[in-house]
């Protein structure tokens, strides 16, 4: 009982926090629309590993990608993948005047035929050496590093990234060949 109350409470909080998000960016992308096709064109440019790309209220850069990974962690304590661990290290700066959280399961992987996925929480607290890198709030001005990871079949290889300051942002594209 205690459990699932406690599950409600959180299951509550984040859909709260998410609508909160949600309006703050609708009001935001709505006073940006009046650029009109130009404002469109922009949002729909794809940068490259190592150039900054915007999304909402984060600057985000991805500085690498290594995949292949068996697993993450110690000898002692870890996550093994089902396939193959793509592990895509990124610097994400608040470029906002307000706090906001970084969530990585809003992060998406995309194989060149389409093919989505979706990040593996459990194995970036391994991969992050245990900070709290990817699900802490990042004041305005500050920014941080942290790995994100996919896991993916052995065969498959990742083309590009949609990164989002938030759940219910438009994302934008990183390629990663």
């Amino acid at each position: 009982m205690r459990k699932t109350m406690t599950f409600a409470l959180f299951a509550t909080a984040v859909v709260a926090l998410g609508c909160g998000a949600g309006a703050t960016d609708n009001a935001s992308s709505s006073s940006s629309d009046e650029g009109g096709a130009k404002g469109e064109e922009k949002a729909a440019k794809t940068a490259k590993i190592g150039q900054a790309a915007r999304d909402g209220k984060f600057e985000f850069t991805v500085k690498s990608s290594k995949c292949g990974v068996a697993k993450v962690g110690s000898d002692l304590i870890g996550d093994k993948a089902q396939g193959q661990f793509c592990l895509i290290t990124v610097n994400v700066k608040n470029i906002g005047k307000e706090p906001q959280t970084l969530v990585d399961s809003s992060q998406k992987a995309y194989a060149a035929d389409g093919t989505e996925y979706s990040t593996d929480s459990e194995a970036a607290i391994y991969a992050n050496k245990d900070q709290q890198t990817l699900f802490n709030e990042i004041n305005p001005g500050n920014q941080v590093t942290g790995v994100l990871v996919f896991d993916i079949p052995k065969k498959a290889k990742l083309a590009k990234l949609e990164l989002h300051d938030s759940p219910f942002s438009g994302g934008v594209e990183v390629s990663l060949s």
